[in-house]
């Protein structure tokens, strides 16, 4: 019988149940799609990191929801650095990392703060009425209308897109009521994984903004903190000038209004760079059924 090691990591916080739970499998060599996907759906973390041994890099990743494979999760990708810096299977420093959309590089810095390198920014404008994504959201118009006349929506990647949403003010954010079959919707049309509203006005004093990120065709109806597209919406802000100079490290506030609050920190230079911390919260084997087996995974 196959058992493997499969853990939860809670990424971009260092409390305990905070942040956004990962899966991590360290050691999926030899697994196939169904029982990728299977574990996925018996963590139930959003997304679950898959690593295996890689001709290419030091480790290759795959990403899966309990719907479906994603190409890129930065979440879950800091869970899975932190985890093996925190067990001392890496050392700090620069790693590589095969994924879906290439190679990226890895750095751990000596207190275990994890930063992801993301892909080449893609950044267009989407054509979306700002009433539809108004209602598929819950909120007035006015509060997209008024960011909007210098931010406009459009569709951003760093390796996963994402439809990017500003609202004018923190309250209006915290009031929303998605309809996630509309947001599913729009999120086909525009061609993204998903909505990520964010507003400038935060809790914190030292964040840049704060932000909610709603992906239920990716069988995530709110993600709590969303690194792929903090990352994206860092390159979104440098090429709609949203500062008259842009940071050199911003600090994204994300998943306080599903009590899962986290903390992602953002670079944008000649790279898109995606940080944060992460803590462990559970640690066991699971059972991997036969790959034509229908039965549930034991835990």
């Amino acid at each position: 019988m196959d058992t493997r090691q499969a853990l939860l990591v809670d990424a971009f916080t260092e409390e305990p149940m905070t942040g956004n739970p990962a899966g991590v499998v360290p050691d999926a060599d030899g697994l196939d799609d169904e029982q990728l996907g299977a574990i996925a759906s018996e963590l139930g973390a959003s997304e679950t990191a898959f690593l295996t041994d890689s001709d290419a890099a030091d480790r290759r990743v795959r990403y899966f929801t309990p719907a479906n494979e994603v190409d890129l999760c930065g979440h879950a990708t800091v869970a899975s650095h932190a985890y093996l810096f925190e067990r001392g299977h890496i050392d700090a420093g620069e790693h590589t990392l095969e994924t879906n959309v290439g190679e990226l590089t890895i750095t751990v810095d000596d207190t275990g703060l994890v930063w992801m390198t993301q892909d080449q920014p893609d950044i267009r404008r989407v054509d979306v009425d700002y009433d539809e994504v108004a209602a598929a959201l819950g909120l007035d118009i006015a509060a997209l209308e008024d960011v909007g006349a210098d931010l406009p929506l459009a569709r951003a990647t760093t390796g996963l897109p994402f439809l990017l949403v500003p609202v004018n003010f923190i309250d209006h954010l915290r009031a929303l009521e998605p309809d996630m079959r509309a947001i599913e919707e729009i999120s086909d049309e525009a061609e993204t994984a998903g909505i990520y509203a964010f507003t400038f006005d935060t809790l914190d004093g030292d964040a840049t903004l704060h932000a909610r990120m709603f992906a239920p065709g990716e069988g995530v109806p709110e993600d709590p903190v969303t690194g792929t597209a903090s990352g994206a919406c860092g390159a979104y802000l440098r090429e709609y000038d949203a500062f008259d100079s842009i940071p050199e490290e911003m600090v994204f506030e994300q998943g306080h209004f599903v009590d899962r609050p986290g903390r992602v920190h953002v670079k944008v230079g000649a790279e898109i760079e995606v940080g944060g911390r992460a803590v462990t919260t559970l640690d066991g084997d699971l059972v991997v059924p036969e790959s034509e087996d229908d039965e549930i995974i034991e835990v």
